[in-house]
């Protein structure tokens, strides 16, 4: 085994004692080793760790678009590819981290300005199946259910106290603007994950919020977004998407679905229905293009 291959193999060793998910070791696995295949020529060992500089790593860039690979499966190996020259640097197998100067592919727009149902689910689906590694997956999860399934402004989730929760009846008490309180149904899913959450999160005196960070304190807002936009720029390459995104797809999804739009001015705490209306916009959208493409006199 040459010395990068078993750089690699103790790097994927690491990643297990930190409780990476086996899927995030596997597809980081197979990214490296197929990095090893590239760096290794017919019967010749590849270069150690210390030998490898910024002209092999943008050969190997060059390779992987010459193969047909789209962005984001480009962009994901050189993830792989970073955080292994980021473990070898603390290890002090290298000098330096010179995959952190190869230049990140812009990933293309996927998602719209208001995510569809099916495009919403994707993203919490994969944030569900951890397909990222992180400290906290679980409680990242009840965030982005939160989110989509109540509706919930960023304020809001990160205001939200262990009082406010009425789990046995499936309600939030939640605190908008203005300090205006109002109660929001928790959905099946969101009500799943908060569960899985809660049954994790510890047990801190004097620490009332229901989301914490990793000092056991309250998720501040900039925190919450920060999560978002990793997630968000990881699954779907677009990271443009903020927690606002799914409280827009969460009205959308409602009035596309046939929800009252008084309800749904209720269900987001909007003082002025003219505030609410603004998403028929994107529904009377879809409608003219059901028309367009479907009526004889179009």
């Amino acid at each position: 085994m040459s010395e990068l291959a078993a750089q690699i193999e103790a790097y994927l060793q690491e990643l297990a004692r930190r409780g990476a998910s086996p899927h995030t070791i596997d597809a980081y696995g197979a990214d490296l080793r197929q990095f090893v295949e590239y760096l290794s020529p017919p019967d010749l060992a590849p270069p150690k760790p210390a030998a490898i500089d910024l002209l092999i790593l943008r050969e190997w860039l060059a390779g992987l678009y010459r193969d047909g690979l789209n962005v984001m499966t480009i962009r994901r190996k050189l993830a792989a590819v970073r955080g292994l020259f980021r473990w070898m640097l603390r290890e002090g197998v290298v000098a330096r981290n010179v995959a952190r100067l190869v230049h990140t592919p812009k990933a293309p727009r996927k998602l719209p300005e208001v995510m569809t149902a099916e495009q919403a689910n994707v993203l919490l689906d994969g944030v569900a199946a951890r397909q990222i590694e992180r400290p906290y997956p679980v409680r990242d999860r009840a965030i982005f259910e939160l989110l989509y399934g109540c509706g919930l402004r960023v304020s809001e989730l990160a205001g939200l106290n262990l009082e406010d929760l009425d789990r046995s009846a499936q309600w939030l008490r939640v605190r908008g603007k203005g300090r205006k309180e109002r109660q929001v149904p928790l959905t099946g899913k969101a009500g799943e994950a908060l569960e899985r959450y809660l049954a994790e999160r510890p047990v801190v005196r004097d620490e009332p919020a229901v989301i914490l960070n990793h000092r056991n304190r309250r998720l501040t807002d900039r925190g919450i977004r920060g999560i978002v936009k990793l997630y968000a720029t990881y699954l779907s390459g677009d990271p443009g998407i903020h927690p606002h995104s799914f409280r827009h797809a969460y009205a959308t999804h409602l009035l596309a679905a046939g929800a009252d739009l008084r309800a749904i001015q209720e269900l987001l705490g909007h003082a002025r229905l003219s505030t609410t209306q603004k998403y028929t916009q994107v529904s009377l959208t879809d409608l003219m293009a059901v028309y367009d493409k479907a009526h004889p006199k179009a």
